[in-house]
């Protein structure tokens, strides 16, 4: 087995060249969702590619019907050597609203923020930082030792950030070619800065985009007004019916499968010492929303939420116009928990919203991606040595946590591949990311480019 000191040596060696391959990959515009943007996915994943290939991957783009996919493979020291396949997203959350943004969000740089030095720059966190941890501590096992430890498979999407339509059919088409013993996954954070962290649980997800259309067209509001339906405040009445006063979800069937987290869980969260005025006094709020009578860590990793995204209709811009809009739409996202069906909550939803429709209205769907939630044994052979290895990295015992965030390819890798993931990953919550000024600290790009070695090194023996 190769010496892990070298790797270690050679990942601090060469620090500063692989901030500056991380920054020629952040000023690359890859928002999936804005089609003005697809020739700049393209971009990042052949960027990607020729970075893979230079370190010895057999690597290439690999079209879909949107944007495509990056698949590596590199031979480990024996054809019986572990088989591990890591995947990361090179796309991006868009930059709105642009005059939120402190400096160029594609312009990346090394900043000092609150006495700690960060990369700035959409995706320094959301995930090309954290992907690129995973591929740098590859690049110094080559120039430590001229291999890798164990055989290794890499997988990069192009539409994380925007649903991911083309990652199950592409998953069903290459199964045999990336199925491995299991998969590693980056897009996951740290418990603090100081603290790293194995993910064991993550929230699903349902994304639903719904338009109510009332009249033909935009109408005068002194002329129709108090006669003609009008469509923002239906969807208003709709969105506010959607939860109660005690912040619970008024959906019929919302909560089956829910199930109540055990009281030895909660108790070892209450041991981490988040409290609501803590986790919220960091984005200047102090009162959690959610359901009453639950620690704020129980409400994002362990209880299912519907929650507003966007809202538009009528006129938005400068100035005023009296007008009763002819359609208004919104964007409602559900995290999904424990064993509720991804499928049956679009449907509850959907009925729920067609209940209470005018009946001269109509309602569209758009559906935006789903996933069920996922739970992962806290106590696996890989968790346990993925824990040592982060531990000597970090000089803190890592924690197992849970995420309120969806990662769906999780999922899919355990229904079609047949694999469970370890979720490695090294932002934090003050990472803005999808937000305006997003960030990753220095320490989360170089200590986890050493933590990734040692936990390859862990994998190989």
């Amino acid at each position: 087995m190769p010496e892990l000191s070298p790797v270690l040596e050679a990942i601090d060696r060469d620090f500063d060249n692989s901030l500056d391959r991380l920054f020629e990959l952040l000023r690359i515009k890859s928002i999936s969702t804005d089609p003005a943007f697809k020739a700049d996915c393209r971009t990042a994943a052949e960027w990607l590619a020729k970075d893979l290939k230079s370190i010895g991957f057999d690597a290439g783009v690999r079209d879909t019907e949107g944007h495509p996919m990056v698949v590596g493979h590199h031979d480990g020291p024996s054809p019986d050597a572990p088989h591990v396949l890591f995947y990361g997203h090179y796309d991006v959350q868009p930059v709105d609203p642009l005059s939120l943004w402190h400096d160029d969000p594609f312009d990346p740089a090394v900043k000092e923020v609150n006495g700690v030095r960060v990369i700035t720059g959409r995706g320094s966190s959301d995930d090309k930082g954290q992907l690129m941890t995973f591929v740098e501590a590859c690049r110094a096992y080559k120039a430590a030792h001229g291999a890798m430890p164990c055989r290794i498979t890499v997988l990069f999407e192009g539409e994380e950030e925007s649903g991911s339509p083309s990652l199950h059919p592409f998953l069903e088409a290459n199964a045999d070619e990336l199925k491995a013993d299991f998969a590693m996954v980056c897009d996951t954070g740290m418990w603090d800065a100081e603290t790293p962290a194995i993910t064991t649980g993550l929230r699903g997800l349902v994304g639903e985009e719904i338009t109510i259309h009332a009249a033909d067209r935009d109408l005068h509001s002194g002329v129709y007004g108090g006669a003609a339906a009008n469509p923002i405040r239906i969807l208003a009445k709709i969105l506010a019916d959607m939860h109660d006063e005690t912040g619970r979800v008024t959906i019929p069937g919302f909560y089956d499968g829910v199930e109540e987290t055990p009281e030895q869980i909660k108790q070892s969260w209450n041991k981490l010492g988040m409290t609501a005025e803590k986790f919220l006094g960091e984005i200047g709020l102090s009162i959690p929303s959610g359901e009453t009578g639950r620690s704020v860590l129980e409400l994002v990793w362990a209880r299912p939420t519907a929650e507003f995204n966007g809202i538009s209709g009528g006129y938005e811009g400068d100035g005023f116009k009296t007008v009763i809009a002819s359609k208004a739409s919104a964007k409602v996202s559900f995290r999904l928990v424990h064993k509720q069906d991804p499928e049956k909550i679009r449907a509850a939803f959907r009925a729920f919203v067609e209940a209470r429709l005018p009946a001269d209205c109509r309602v569209e769907f758009q559906k935006h991606g789903s996933g069920p939630a996922i739970q992962l044994a806290f106590d696996s052979p890989m968790v346990t040595s993925a824990k040592s290895a982060l531990s000597d990295e970090w000089g803190k015992p890592a924690q197992v946590i849970a995420m309120g965030g969806s990662i769906p390819i999780v999922g899919d890798f355990q229904s079609k591949l047949g694999m469970d993931s370890l979720l490695v990953g090294f932002g934090l919550d003050d990472d803005r990311i999808h937000s305006p000024n997003e960030k990753y600290n220095i320490s989360s790009f170089h200590k986890g480019q050493r933590s990734w070695a040692r936990i390859l090194d862990a994998i190989a023996s």
